[in-house]
């Protein structure tokens, strides 16, 4: 019997299995509006769409490295102790040199210098990515700790305060970078031989090497990566709290590796997208603040976001059995 395509003399392009993974992730997007457009009717309301874009914007920021970690085969456990130092180390520089470019420096440069470090240890040490970053995880937070020394510093100049909660043609202006980093990050990842060298190393190293791929160094980078755009989220972050302590950012690592999951990157790595990291931060941050909107406990929001990340697991561990089997 003849197709509907064959009929119509229409065919349907092939899509491959990331790109049917993003379109039932927008799926899942749209519908959950939906939901909760129905249930809580200031869902819908411009200043809570605009504060939805800020907060995911913060979110895909860190998670996007952490992408090309995990698509490389690794692991970093350490960013949310990243952004922390980063944006301590930015703040005192700001209200020490009244600089703001020189403070912001100080931050990425922070973040950039500690992921090359996670680089190292996990390339020239060959220490494990779970155990390399876990133990930074802790070394960031005692230098924190012990640089802040139970301090807090608040009130920066308006002109860095725009970077985390100012406005550009009525849009938030993470937005903006968030955006950047997309386009940039799509292009490297999905049209560059760079980034196809970066799948090839998460999906089989082995392979990947005896294929001429420099694993060690494309692990380098996107250590290096990952710890900058953690400097980047972390002047985001400071920039929109116009505060900073040793404590801040400790729950930015799980939100961030939610983000990912849900976005269908493969903790096996070789697997995944920015597109798809992008979405899952959106699904994530619409999620929570619908249970907000909601009225619903924030002590329940931990729970939620650990089921959305186990179903997300699971639907593409199913799905890449119906497609090997």
């Amino acid at each position: 019997m003849n197709t509907l395509a064959q009929k119509t003399g229409l065919a349907m392009p092939h899509l491959s299995p990331e790109q049917r993974a993003v379109l039932l992730r927008l799926a899942v997007l749209g519908l959950l509006g939906l939901a909760l457009s129905l249930a809580a009717p200031a869902f819908l309301t411009t200043g809570n769409l605009l504060n939805v874009l800020r907060q995911a914007s913060l979110m895909f920021l860190l998670a996007s490295g952490l992408t090309l970690v995990i698509l490389c085969g690794g692991l970093d456990l350490s960013i949310g102790a990243n952004v922390a130092l980063s944006a301590c180390l930015a703040a005192v520089t700001i209200k020490g040199t009244g600089s703001i470019l020189f403070g912001c420096a100080v931050g990425a440069g922070c973040g950039l210098l500690i992921g090359l470090l996670n680089g190292l240890m996990v390339t020239a040490l060959r220490i494990p990515p779970f155990i390399a970053t876990y133990g930074m995880l802790w070394i960031l937070h005692g230098v924190t700790y012990w640089y802040m020394n139970g301090e807090t510093i608040h009130g920066f100049p308006p002109e860095f305060r725009m970077l985390g909660s100012g406005y550009l043609a009525a849009v938030p202006v993470p937005v903006y970078l968030m955006l950047g980093v997309l386009l940039a990050g799509t292009v490297l990842t999905q049209y560059t031989t760079w980034g196809q060298e970066i799948y090839a190393t998460g999906a089989n190293t082995e392979s990947a090497a005896l294929s001429g791929v420099p694993v060690h160094a494309r692990r380098l980078a996107v250590y290096a990566l990952s710890g900058l755009m953690a400097g980047l989220a972390s002047l985001v972050f400071l920039a929109r709290l116009n505060s900073a302590e040793g404590d801040m950012g400790e729950s930015l690592t799980l939100q961030a590796i939610a983000a990912v999951l849900i976005g269908g990157t493969s903790l096996f790595g070789g697997t995944g997208t920015l597109v798809g990291t992008l979405i899952g931060a959106l699904i994530l941050t619409v999620v929570l603040n619908g249970m907000n909107q909601l009225g619903i406990s924030a002590n329940w929001q931990p729970f939620i976001t650990g089921v959305i990340v186990i179903l997300s697991v699971l639907s593409d561990a199913l799905a890449r059995k119906r497609q090997g089997g």
